[in-house]
């Protein structure tokens, strides 16, 4: 999921916005409404857009290793969040299932970065860093030596297809949305073939033909203006993968709802999915005040891939999946404005509203999905954040 806090502390303090009202945001969920909602993912979708005005870019790479117990991320974080000068940041998330209290977290400011001006512009470097895509667009080569407690030499392979939602999987935020003043925008590879090392202070870790999930991500516009919450599943199974990523804007867009998915199985992505739902199971105040839940379930429908539009709604062609699980183990709960002063986040709470926290989840969970009248069970591993930002 796009780490807005991470690279764009700065821009929270930023004040409240006007009420603009739900007609000054377009959801990519509605650009498709009547159609399917497939779209195609070329390469140049693998493009860093860099936009002028403030945003945040960020490039996720998510893997488990059953046969090892490891899981993480690595993320590329570029940014320029208050329209003043880009920064780049990498960071880097080491988690074992069978060791919970082994946790390594590195996140590292990059130094001579840049996106590499070649004609398509999906690679990136800096000093002692990397991320190339092969010619064919479904592998991606990272490389990072820039911090000695988080080495990674990574080989990430798309798994069948890549998506996004619609034309070019971009919601716009706006009074003319012909011209947005901003959006937010994201594209995935739902299952991925992993394979390389980490080297850590301590140890060499070799992930072989590990899973995973890729997202690239633009937030075009301060942070806790777009979004108010999140919801984000990354499940891995045996033969089935599903991605969620849902958002709700804060009161000032109508505190509408964005919500996408998809469903992968068996090397093929089998369906692709708007108005995906979440159920947070139990959810209780903690002691920050968000109302953290202690179970989840997501629900997801959507035509095949292929179906033509006229045929979207016909039975044969619908694919279903739910993901459920108890969220027992909290990786972390992070707190955003920890790092910068307390004055300052006094300010951002009472001015923008804005008291953002990031919960995230690693737990066994168990998928179902219906697909051409069969219904397909496994269990596997997802990975979940629940972010709070402000009230909607």
């Amino acid at each position: 999921m796009l780490k807005w806090a991470q690279g764009a502390v700065a821009a929270v303090t930023g004040s409240a916005e006007p009420i603009y009202g739900a007609e000054a945001f377009m959801s990519v969920d509605k650009t498709v409404a009547g159609r399917n909602p497939y779209g195609k993912l070329e390469k140049a979708d693998l493009a860093w857009e860099q936009p002028p005005q403030a945003h945040v870019e960020t490039q996720t790479f998510y893997f488990t290793d059953p046969k090892s117990n490891y899981y993480g991320f690595c993320q590329l974080i570029h940014s320029n969040p208050v329209n003043l000068a880009f920064t780049s940041q990498f960071t880097f998330l080491l988690k074992k299932r069978d060791n919970p209290d082994f946790k390594l977290w590195t996140s590292t400011r990059l130094s001579g970065a840049t996106v590499v001006e070649d004609e398509d512009k999906t690679n990136f470097s800096a000093d002692n860093f990397s991320i190339t895509l092969n010619e064919t667009a479904d592998e991606y080569e990272f490389k990072s030596t820039v911090n000695p407690e988080s080495e990674v030499n990574l080989v990430f392979k798309r798994v069948g297809e890549g998506f996004k939602i619609g034309a070019d999987g971009t919601s716009r935020y706006g009074e003319d949305l012909a011209q947005p003043w901003g959006t937010m925008r994201h594209v995935f590879w739902p299952r991925l073939d992993i394979s390389g090392t980490i080297k850590t202070a301590d140890d060499m870790i070799t992930l072989d033909h590990s899973q995973g999930l890729y997202v690239m991500a633009l937030q075009g516009m301060k942070p806790h203006h777009a979004a108010a919450s999140w919801n984000f599943c990354n499940f891995q199974g045996p033969t089935v993968s599903v991605v969620v990523m849902e958002f709700t804007t804060p009161v000032s867009y109508g505190s509408s709802r964005s919500a996408i998915g998809a469903i992968h199985h068996n090397g093929e992505l089998i369906a692709t999915c708007t108005g995906t739902t979440t159920e947070h199971v139990d959810p209780t105040a903690d002691e920050v005040g968000w109302p953290a839940p202690k179970a989840i379930k997501f629900a997801l429908e959507g035509p095949k891939p292929g179906v033509p539009n006229a045929q979207i709604n016909d039975p044969e062609n619908i694919v279903k999946a739910k993901v459920s699980g108890e969220l027992n183990y909290l990786v972390d709960r992070v707190d955003v404005l920890a790092e910068i002063p307390a004055f300052v986040k006094r300010v951002v709470n009472n001015v923008s509203g804005a008291n953002p926290y990031i919960y995230q989840y690693m737990n066994d969970m168990d998928v179902e999905v219906e697909v051409d009248g069969e219904t397909i069970k496994e269990k596997g591993v997802g990975y979940v954040e629940v972010t709070f930002i402000s009230e909607t």
